[in-house]
Order: structure tokens, then sequence, then C-alpha cells
């Protein structure tokens, strides 16, 4: 006999259907065995799929918990949105994670708009020439020890950053979530992440990510608040914003499927 799962497939940090990043939501009223919740996120095939079940400690509404189709990560940003998406039904909702509480708000001026709050990791300078050579570039390197082992490699300008083109092969090897990033050409920044240790060759949207770019180009820019593009094929656009030791990721999200999966 067959469990019918509730199945929710969100296109985040996406302005229309097909852009922005997919991640499968599905709501549980208690957990599945591991083992389960991993296969199906290999057959999901997403990014990652956001796994939720009801709170109970007083601050959170529900726990998170994200698998990509090989491993379960401690934090994904673009998986969060997508689940306070379907979850959402008044103006907060909060996650308790294992990278602690992350809450998604509306926006006052447009409740469309979903806020999410992350903790931020910032990046210090670090020789990485592994990582460059894995992705055949010359530029600076930097290194967070927080979030999901940030690497991010500063380049001269957008086209470079849409240039690149990562020995896959290598940068599997290698514990790092990969932004490469330079000044935007329409909008402030210009990113491309790759996370090829976690499962994912590159990410179309990353929020993970932006945990360590944020505050990394806050300090360049010399201010607090700034436009980014994710210039993956997909493409996506997040309003970044840092507040003391917290990045604010805003964005748009879209449901493209609805259904149940069949265990």
């Amino acid at each position: 006999m067959t469990t019918p799962l509730p199945l929710f497939q969100v296109d985040a940090f996406a302005e229309k259907p097909f852009t922005g990043n997919p991640a499968a939501v599905m709501p549980l009223n208690e957990w599945l065995p591991d083992e389960v919740m991993q296969a199906i996120g290999a057959e999901n095939n997403l990014a990652e799929t956001a796994f939720t079940v009801p709170s109970q400690h007083d601050d959170a509404d529900y726990d998170l918990r994200w698998f990509t189709p090989t491993v379960e990560i401690k934090m994904c940003g673009h998986a969060t949105l997508g689940a306070a998406h379907i979850l959402l039904h008044g103006e907060r909702i909060r996650f308790a994670t294992q990278s602690g509480i992350l809450t998604v708000t509306r926006d006052a001026d447009d409740p469309s708009l979903l806020k999410l709050d992350m903790p931020s990791a910032p990046p210090q300078p670090g020789p990485l020439p592994e990582l460059l050579a894995a992705l055949g570039v010359e530029g600076e390197t930097f290194i967070s020890r927080s979030g999901n082992g940030n690497a991010v490699v500063l380049l001269a300008d957008e086209a470079a950053v849409r240039a690149v083109a990562p020995d896959f092969l290598t940068l599997r090897k290698l514990p790092y979530l990969v932004s490469v990033t330079a000044p935007g050409d329409e909008q402030d920044v210009a990113s491309r992440v790759f996370a090829a240790y976690h499962g994912i060759d590159e990410d179309p949207v990353t929020g993970s990510a932006h945990t360590a770019l944020v505050p990394f180009w806050a300090e360049r820019l010399g201010r607090h608040r700034f436009s980014a593009l994710q210039a993956s094929k997909r493409t996506g656009l997040i309003d970044c914003e840092l507040k003391g030791d917290r990045v604010v990721l805003g964005g748009h999200a879209v449901t493209v499927i609805e259904g149940y999966f069949q265990i």
C-alpha cells in the first residue's frame, strides 16, 4: 500500500516560472527515515528538497531539513524561501534548522516579496590555488569558516564571471561552496555558484552563498543594501541587505507543480 505525501515544486528567487532556482517542498507530519528522505531527494533530482514538520520549539513554527540528490546539507536559502512560499499564511514564519532559526517575512510594501533572514558568513582573504586551477581563472580568493564552507573568488567584471568554465571533476573534490563574483553590469553585483562538492555542479540561485557574498560586497560597496544577479542560465535576482551579523535576502517565488509523492 502506497502513502501519498504532498509535494510542491517552487521556483525561488524567481520573477516568473522557469527562472530562479527550483526546489521541492514536502510538508510532513513527522520525519521520515533519513534514508527515505535522501532517496526522495535523489528521485526529485533538484538542487534541494526541503522537508518540514511542525516544530515543538517555542521559537519556531516548523523544523526544516534539506537534501540534495546526494547529501543532507546544513543550510539552503532558496529551498527555505520555497518552503515559506508554501507554508506562510501570515506575516512571518520561523524555521528551526541546523543553522539556527531562519525567519521569512513579507515585505511591507510588496507582500509577494519574501525576505529571508540568515546568519552572515563573512569571508576572509585566503590562498586557494587549487580552486583557481579548477576554475581556470586568475583572481583573489576568500574563505569563510562558517556557512556551507563558502569560498569566494573575485574576478574583474561580469563578463569574466559568465565566461568561467570549471573542471568539475576536480571541483567535486574540493570541500567548498564556490562563488565567482564581480561588479555587475545592470545589478550591483554578479555571481555564479558551483556546489559540485555537494552534488550540484552549478546552482541556479543560491541563498547560502549570499551569506558570504552580502558581507563581502557590503564592505566593498560601502553600503549595506544592494542588488545581486546570479548569472546562471535560469538567472535570479536577489535584494541583499546586511543587518549586523545577519543577511536579509529578498526574492519572489512561484509554484510550478503541485502533487503527491507515492512511497
